[in-house]
């Protein structure tokens, strides 16, 4: 566990207390207390493999068959995850009125869980799957279902992803480690509306935030007389330039991060612990 700077606490509570409508940014990092490995180091380099490009996605066959493949082995790492302290002090604090709107770069849905109610997704949600033809969305659950029965090699390592089993190279999206020889004997889901492509409901590597998410988030920028980055190595540009507009406009920036993050210059607090540390301490 990460020591905490009683100073730096005191001064992010004053932070807080001195400006009204604090943005909060999280990233990867907040849900490492829950199980979910983070992306990067604390140096901000990214871990393992390269991650899926949506355009190839959509393109190769292939490559949804090593997403879907590898999905199956990891997301009930991220199914059976709660959330930790600190989303539950992030949503204490929004109900008491010391932080205003949240965006999250997570697609784990833990935000929602433990009770946040202004977030912006940016980077969707894990827990839903989308029709690439008839934009029908469907429970993750119900698709891990299908991928159970239809694959039954794979099931018992799927199945096997509890608190004393480990997954090898799980990410945040769930996408973990499978054999070749596995993957070419799997069965895809399709969609159960139209027998269209599935896609989970998430931003790939690739591609671009819809334009109306987007134009939400920035509002809540603009809106917001502070920044508070909770988690992110902040190196995705998608993140990093709510650091960037902040800055810009001269409003404050603290941030809660064990390791270095891109916006190091700009920000005038940090705090180098673990948000499940901190964050239950300033209540």
């Amino acid at each position: 566990m990460s020591s905490v700077d009683q100073g730096q606490l005191a001064q992010l509570a004053e932070f807080l207390e001195r400006h009204r409508n604090v943005l909060v940014l999280t990233g990867a990092g907040l849900s490492t207390a829950s199980g979910i490995p983070d992306y990067r180091d604390q140096d901000g380099v990214r871990r393992g493999r390269a991650p899926i490009q949506g355009p190839d996605f959509r393109k190769y066959e292939a490559v949804q068959r090593r997403y879907w493949a590898r999905s199956m082995v990891g997301w009930p790492t991220l199914a059976q995850a709660a959330p930790n302290a600190a989303h539950y002090a992030l949503a204490q604090l929004e109900a008491a009125g010391r932080i205003g709107a949240i965006i999250t770069q997570n697609v784990d849905g833990l935000h929602q869980q433990a009770g946040t109610r202004q977030l912006i997704e940016l980077h969707g949600n894990i827990h839903g799957v989308r029709c690439l033809q008839c934009h029908t969305v469907h429970a993750r659950a119900g698709i891990q279902q299908w991928l159970l029965e239809h694959n039954p090699e794979l099931a018992a390592n799927a199945s096997s992803a509890d608190a004393d089993s480990v997954v090898p190279e799980v990410r945040p999206d769930g996408d973990a480690e499978v054999e070749l020889e596995a993957m070419q004997r799997f069965h895809m889901p399709v969609c159960h509306a139209c027998g269209g492509t599935l896609q989970p409901d998430v931003i790939f590597f690739g591609d671009n935030i819809p334009p109306e998410r987007t134009a939400a988030a920035l509002a809540l920028a603009e809106q917001a007389d502070a920044l508070l980055v909770v988690g992110s190595s902040l190196m995705v540009f998608s993140g990093f330039r709510f650091c960037k507009l902040a800055a810009a406009a001269g409003k404050p920036i603290a941030a809660i991060n064990l390791g270095k993050t891109r916006a190091d210059e700009l920000i005038g607090l940090k705090l180098a612990a673990s948000a499940a540390d901190v964050l239950p301490r300033l209540l």
